[in-house]
């Protein structure tokens, strides 16, 4: 358990989270499960194993749904097509993430495991298994303001939106395809000293390596590459329109 963390003392814990989601829980058993990890190895009186992980793929859906409900309303021109690649950007895992740091999510948790062994996703996560926990205790309505407050928020001007990326390494790949370029994504030996281990990888254009980047794991390295990749071109074809 993390024993820096107040969800120890009932009181507190009820004060800060109905700080977090704006009204008083009716069942503060239900957030106390939003935070558990399954690593306490708490079970309930059937003998099941209590986690946030059942909340969170309800909040998951919950989130889902609101997202959707909103594009639809205030994006009438949109085809599904296009609402579907609008709803991806604002429910990506590092929006998501930064929504959970915002709100301080990882104090709360409840874990036998270090928190430092915890990767970003956590606070996503998170924040998902919250949504379920607020949808239980007091319904849609709730879980909408909730969702609009803390994360809908950041999007006001979809138009915005529209040009925002949330991967580097789609729209490189995209590049790639289109401009018929091959790619590769080749990871090495990271011979860096760091305490947490570290991976990292080169990517290759037309079999040159056009960027580097290392990372606490692959996914994140080959995303970092990509973004570096990414304003690499950006500034190749700034030039060649100016020639």
């Amino acid at each position: 358990m993390n024993k820096k963390s107040p969800i120890n003392n009932s009181g507190i814990f009820y004060s800060a989270i109905a700080q977090i989601i704006g009204y008083k829980p009716r069942n503060i058993e239900l957030f106390n499960t939003s935070f558990t990890h399954r690593s306490v190895n708490r079970t309930n009186e059937k003998g099941e194993i209590v986690s946030y992980e059942r909340l969170e793929f309800l909040g998951d859906a919950i989130l889902g749904s609101v997202i959707a409900a909103y594009l639809y309303k205030n994006a009438p021109k949109g085809d599904e097509g296009y609402l579907t690649q609008m709803r991806s950007k604002i429910v990506s895992r590092s929006h998501l993430n930064n929504v959970g740091k915002k709100l301080n999510l990882l104090h709360y948790i409840r874990t036998k495991a270090s928190p430092t062994q915890f990767g970003e996703t956590v606070y996503g996560n998170l924040l998902e298994a919250l949504i379920g926990a607020i949808y239980v205790d007091s319904g849609f309505s709730s879980c909408e303001r909730f969702i609009y407050k803390n994360i809908l928020v950041d999007f006001d001007n979809l138009e915005q939106l529209e040009n925002k990326v949330t991967s580097y390494k789609s729209l490189y790949i995209e590049y790639c395809q289109k401009h018929k370029k091959t790619f590769k994504f080749e990871a090495y030996d990271d011979d860096g000293k760091d305490h947490l281990k570290h991976f990292s990888v080169r990517l290759l254009l037309d079999g040159k390596v056009i960027a580097r980047a290392r990372a606490t794991s692959k996914k994140k390295a080959e995303e970092k590459a990509a973004q570096r990749a990414f304003f690499v071109l950006q500034k190749e074809m700034q030039n060649n329109i100016k020639k």
